[in-house]
């Protein structure tokens, strides 16, 4: 009787599997074409558009401004995220549900909806088409993610052991830096690969917010796309899902994704 659910249950979760990863199947055999055009099967094999990558200024300019807005990005969200979790899941205060209500709002909303009403503020502030105005709307994103990721780890860490770390005369600064920050220390990782993978793909903010001066890799792939065919967008997407994976991996070596998204 168990097996004859297992097997069905297998081999629907075995179907789901291939439906997500039936794109990737594709995209990776089109990155090693030599065609001038998306055809598939390829016609020619090679690295030619691996090559065409590296030189082509748009997109190595562009990946250069993601990787620095990215970092800059996944810094201020932890800097104003984690002091933000803290009050809410350590300290009783009026108002605290509304307060994580608030933080989180950006979440609930659809990016569209998101992007255009930055589009709305930032025409005022002059901030369109701005590094400055990249990092704000990119903050608005990530932000509610590190404060949802780290409440969350927090509530899994037993107040006592701060307790007891107060009571025998530790600083509340002692007792952050030396007991709080190494129990949270999975959360806190999870929070920086997640602020860092959604700030360097985030492509529909951005196009609201870029302009000539200055554009992400999304937007100039999104760019791209709409002039031509050819197989240099397979090779980005490639290198972006390794770049991803790698990532991942690391996370599940040095902690394990369990710990970092909670059990």
């Amino acid at each position: 009787m168990v097996g004859s659910v297992t097997l069905p249950f297998r081999l629907l979760v075995a179907s789901l599997y291939l439906f997500l990863l039936a794109p990737i199947l594709i995209v990776v055999p089109l990155s090693f074409s030599n065609d001038t055009y998306l055809t598939f099967p390829p016609q020619s094999w090679g690295l030619r558009w691996y090559a065409a990558l590296v030189h082509h200024e748009g997109i190595t300019r562009a990946f250069w401004v993601s990787l620095g807005l990215a970092s800059l990005v996944t810094v201020l969200s932890l800097c104003a995220g984690i002091p933000a979790a803290y009050a809410i899941r350590r300290l009783t205060f009026r108002g605290r549900d509304a307060l994580m209500n608030l933080f989180t709002a950006p979440l609930l909303l659809p990016s569209i909806v998101l992007g255009l009403a930055i589009l709305l503020v930032f025409v005022r502030l002059q901030l369109l088409g701005t590094f400055l105005g990249l990092v704000i709307a990119h903050l608005i994103v990530t932000t509610p993610y590190v404060i949802r990721i780290m409440t969350t780890a927090l509530g899994t860490l037993p107040p006592s052991v701060e307790e007891a770390a107060a009571m025998l005369g530790a600083s509340p600064f002692v007792v952050f830096r030396r007991i709080t920050l190494p129990l949270m220390m999975p959360g806190l990782v999870a929070s920086t690969a997640l602020a860092f993978l959604l700030s360097f793909d985030e492509v529909v903010i951005s196009l609201f917010v870029t302009g000539p001066r200055i554009t992400t890799l999304p937007v100039e792939i999104f760019n791209y796309v709409e002039a031509r065919t050819d197989p240099m967008i397979a090779a980005v997407s490639v290198v972006l899902v390794t770049a991803t994976i790698a990532i991942i991996m690391l996370i599940e070596r040095s902690l394990g994704l369990s710990k970092t998204i909670g059990k």
